[in-house]
C-alpha cells in the first residue's frame, strides 16, 4: 500500500507543474505525429505523415480525438469502453498533463488524460525512435473506483488519416501456408484482422498490416503506414471509413471474450503497436522496421547466429543414441555449427514414439537415450559441434504422467468432451504453478545437461473449448492472463540464462510478433520447406521481419534441385534437415562449399539493407538483394519459379548501391562442375550504371526452378 502511495507521488509530480500546450510533437528524424489540446480540453490528432517544420504546423488545428471512448458523443468504434461501479457505461477523457523525456534512443512521450467525473486514468506512450523513424506506441489504463471497473475494448493504438484512398495490404494463410499477400481498397465501413486462437495466434491471420494512401504503394514509391502489435495472443485491428472518407486504423489485444475487471489503482498495460510511416514505398518501410528490430526488439538482434543440422528428416522419432551420434559426424562434415535433436527424445511411462503420448513428461527416454542428455553434449562437443534440443513445454498429451498427475494444471471444459489438437490439450499458463513447472523444464535441461546450446521452442495447438480451474470466475481474464504467464516464464528463463538462443515455432509460423523477439533468437516461418513455396513465404515475412530471424532450411521436401533448395534458405537463415547420407558425392561437395559461403556472407544478409527488386506475385521469378551498411558489399538472390514457354525478362535494376562506387559482379555458390552463365560474372560497373542500367539476370535458355547467387563487392583503385 505504502509503495503504490509513492507511485502516486511521482505520477503527481511528475506531471504538475505544466501549463497547456497548444500542440504536442512526436517526431523522428524523417516524420512527425502531432497533437492539439483543445479548450474543451479534448486531445486530437491533427498531423501524420513527412515531418515538417514547426511553422508549417501553425495552421493545423483541426482534427479528431486522439481516443475515442464509448457512452457519450463518439458514432464510431471506439478506442476504450468501460463500466463503472454505478453501472454508468461511458467515459470522458480530457487532457491532463503531457511530459517528454530523452531516453537512450528514443524520445519518450506520455499524455495524460482523466474523466473529469470519475477518479479514471489513462496514459498515452509513444516511444519515438529518431533514427529508424519508427514509433512504439501503447496505453495505461488506471483507476480510483471503489470496485473493479469493468474494461470491454482497450486499445493500443487510434491513429487517424486523411486520403482519397486506402490501400489495405494483408497477410494471411493456414498450415504451410504463411503469410500469403493480399490487397484491396477500403470501402466505407468497419474492416478487421483478427484472432481468437489465444496460442498459435497466427495460424489464419498475420499481425502485420500496410496501409497505403491515395493509390497502392510499390516498394519504391507511395505514402504508407506499416503496422503490427507486439502480443503473443489474440489481436484485433480495425480500419474505419466513415461517412467523410477518413480513416481510423484501431489496434490492440482482440477484446473476445476477455472483458477485463479492472481493480482499484491496478494498471491495465496494454501492448505496443509499433508503425513507421514512409513516403517513398513498402521498401523504406521494411528498411525501417528491420533496423529497429535488430536494434530494439530481437534478443541479440546484432549477435551471431549458428548454422545446424535438424534430425527430424532423418529419423523422425525413430532413433537412439548411437544413430545420433553418426548424424554428429554428418553435422561436423557438413561444418555446420549445431546439431539439433528434435521431437521424440523424452518420456518413459508413455515414450514419445509419435504424436499420441508423453507431452509433458520431459525426462530423457531410457530406452533410446541410456546415458541421458549429457551424454550426447559430450559426444557433440567432442566433435566441435554444439547440441540443441526440442521442447514443446506448453502443452501436453492426455496419455502422459504430468497428465495424471495434474489434471487442473489443464485447459479443458469441465463438463464437456476434451477437444484436441494433434492429440494434445494446453496448459493453464495463468496458473503461477504451471508456469514454475514451465520454467524449472528448461532450469532441469540445463542443469543436467549444461552443454546445451540451442532450443527450439514449439507450440502445435490453439486454445479451443478453453476453460482454467485457477481462475474460477474471472475466466474472461484467461486469453489476456495466459500470455502474460507466457511472458512470465520467459523473463524468469531470460534472466538466468540471458543469451541462449531459442527459436520460437507453433506449427509452423503461428507466433511471429515482435514481443516474442524480445525472448527468441528467430522464429520457424512454416512447416511447409518446399523451396519453391517458401520464396513466396519468406517472401511474406521480410516485409516486417529481418532475415536472421527467418529460419530457413534445407529439406528433402520440393522436387527442386539441391542448389536452388540452398540458395533459397541462404536468404534467410540458412539450416539443414535432410539426410546428408544421402547426398552425391558432388552434392555433398557444393554443401560444405554452401556452408562456408554462407558463413562468408552472412553478415550481408543478416544486417543489411534488404531490397525487394522483383516480386513473384509479378513474374515468374523472384529478385532480391542485401546491402551492407557501408555499400561495400552486396548479395543478390536471383530465383526462376515455373516458367511457361514465351517468358521473357528484362534487365534487374538494382538499388541501394552508391552510384559513385565501383563493384565487380561474381557469381557464387555454383555447384560443381558448372559454369556461370551471367555474361557479367567479373566484370566491374558503376553502382550508377547497375542502378540505372541494370543486370540481365536472364541469360541463354531459361530453366525452371533455377537460380543464381551473386556477389557484388566494391573495387577500389
Amino acid at each position: 500500500m505504502k509503495s503504490f502511495f509513492y507511485i502516486l507521488i511521482f505520477l503527481f509530480v511528475s506531471f504538475a507543474g505544466k501549463s497547456q500546450p497548444d500542440k504536442i510533437f512526436i517526431e523522428t528524424k524523417n516524420t512527425a505525429l502531432v497533437y492539439k489540446v483543445g479548450k474543451d480540453k479534448k486531445v486530437i490528432q491533427v498531423y501524420i505523415g513527412e515531418k515538417l517544420v514547426k511553422a508549417d504546423y501553425a495552421t493545423l488545428n483541426s482534427g479528431r480525438e486522439i481516443y475515442l471512448t464509448a457512452g457519450m458523443e463518439n458514432q464510431f468504434e471506439p478506442a476504450i469502453r468501460a463500466v463503472h461501479n454505478d453501472g454508468n457505461p461511458s467515459l470522458d477523457l480530457q487532457f491532463e498533463d503531457y511530459k517528454q523525456t530523452k531516453e537512450a534512443n528514443s524520445v519518450h512521450t506520455q499524455i495524460r488524460l482523466k474523466d473529469p467525473v470519475y477518479p479514471f486514468y489513462v496514459i498515452l506512450h509513444f516511444n519515438a525512435y529518431i533514427d529508424e523513424d519508427v514509433i512504439k506506441t501503447w496505453t495505461e489504463i488506471r483507476h480510483q473506483e471503489k470496485k473493479p471497473v469493468l474494461l470491454t475494448q482497450y486499445a493500443s493504438s487510434l491513429l487517424h488519416f486523411n486520403a482519397n484512398e486506402y490501400w489495405l495490404t494483408q497477410f494471411h494463410g493456414d498450415w504451410a501456408r504463411e503469410v500469403q499477400m493480399k490487397e484491396e481498397q477500403l470501402q466505407n465501413g468497419i474492416k478487421s484482422i483478427e484472432s481468437k486462437l489465444g496460442t498459435r495466434t497466427n495460424f489464419y491471420q498475420t499481425q502485420t498490416f500496410f496501409v497505403s494512401l491515395d493509390k497502392p504503394s510499390t516498394e519504391t514509391e507511395g505514402k504508407l503506414i506499416a503496422g503490427t502489435l507486439g502480443w503473443t495472443g489474440n489481436f484485433k485491428y480495425t480500419f474505419e471509413v466513415d461517412q467523410k472518407n477518413g480513416l481510423r486504423i484501431l489496434a490492440g489485444i482482440n477484446p473476445f471474450a476477455s472483458e477485463y475487471y479492472l481493480n482499484p489503482n491496478e494498471i491495465f498495460e496494454t501492448p505496443g503497436f509499433v508503425f513507421t510511416y514512409s513516403d517513398k514505398g513498402k521498401g523504406q518501410a521494411s528498411r525501417n522496421l528491420h533496423k529497429w528490430v535488430r536494434k530494439e526488439a530481437l534478443l541479440d538482434g546484432n549477435a551471431p547466429r549458428m548454422t545446424l543440422l535438424n534430425n527430424w528428416e532423418a529419423t523422425h522419432t525413430n532413433f537412439n543414441e548411437q544413430r545420433l551420434v553418426e548424424l554428429f559426424d554428418e553435422a561436423k562434415g557438413l561444418g555446420v555449427d549445431l546439431f539439433l535433436l528434435d521431437d521424440g527424445w523424452f518420456g518413459n511411462k508413455y515414450p514419445r514414439n509419435n504424436d499420441k503420448a508423453g507431452l509433458g513428461d520431459w525426462q530423457p527416454d531410457r530406452s533410446k537415450l541410456p546415458n541421458g542428455l549429457a551424454k550426447l553434449v559430450k559426444e557433440a562437443d567432442a566433435r566441435n559441434i554444439k547440441f540443441g534440443i526440442w521442447l514443446e513445454p506448453e502443452m501436453v498429451n492426455p496419455k502422459s504422467e504430468l497428465y495424471e498427475k495434474h489434471p487442473d494444471w489443464i485447459l479443458k471444459l469441465p463438463n464437456r468432451p476434451e477437444s484436441y489438437g494433434r492429440n494434445q490439450l494446453v496448459l493453464d499458463l495463468t496458473n503461477p504453478k504451471v508456469q514454475d513447472f514451465v520454467f524449472n523444464t528448461v532450469d532441469q535441461l540445463m542443469k543436467t545437461a549444461p552443454g546445451i546450446a540451442f532450443i527450439k521452442w514449439d507450440c502445435n495447438r490453439s486454445m479451443t473449448n478453453a476453460y482454467s480451474v485457477y481462475l474460477k470466475e474471472r475466466q474472461s481474464h484467461l486469453y489476456i492472463n495466459y500470455t502474460k504467464g507466457f511472458y512470465a516464464v520467459m523473463k524468469r528463463i531470460r534472466e538466468k540464462y540471458p543469451h541462449l538462443p531459442i527459436m520460437l515455432c507453433a506449427g509452423g509460423g503461428g507466433r511471429t510478433d515482435y514481443k516474442a523477439l524480445e525472448y527468441f533468437t528467430e522464429f520457424w516461418p512454416s512447416d511447409n520447406t518446399d523451396a519453391l513455396e517458401r520464396i513466396f513465404i519468406q517472401w511474406g515475412y521480410s516485409y516486417f521481419f529481418p532475415a536472421n530471424t527467418i529460419a530457413a532450411h534445407v529439406t528433402g521436401m520440393g522436387k527442386q534441385s539441391l542448389k536452388f533448395k540452398t540458395d533459397v534458405a541462404m536468404m534467410g537463415k540458412m539450416g539443414y534437415d535432410i539426410r546428408i547420407n544421402n547426398f552425391t558425392p558432388q552434392e555433398l561437395e557444393f554443401s560444405k562449399a554452401a556452408v562456408k559461403t554462407y558463413k562468408d556472407i552472412s553478415n550481408v544478409i543478416w544486417k543489411g539493407d534488404l531490397y525487394r527488386l522483383i516480386s513473384p506475385y509479378d513474374e515468374n521469378r523472384a529478385v532480391v538483394m542485401y546491402v551492407n551498411e557501408d555499400k561495400t558489399r552486396s548479395v543478390l538472390f536471383n530465383y526462376f519459379l515455373n516458367l511457361r514457354k514465351k517468358d521473357s525478362f528484362s534487365k534487374v535494376l538494382l538499388q541501394g548501391l552508391d552510384a559513385g562506387k565501383q563493384y565487380r559482379i561474381k557469381e557464387i555458390n555454383l555447384f560443381p562442375g558448372t559454369k556461370s552463365l551471367l555474361a557479367e560474372n567479373g566484370n566491374i560497373f558503376s553502382g550508377a550504371y547497375l542502378m540505372e542500367v541494370g543486370l540481365n539476370l536472364a541469360p541463354g535458355k531459361l530453366q525452371s526452378l533455377t537460380s543464381t547467387v551473386v556477389e557484388i563487392t566494391e573495387v577500389k583503385n
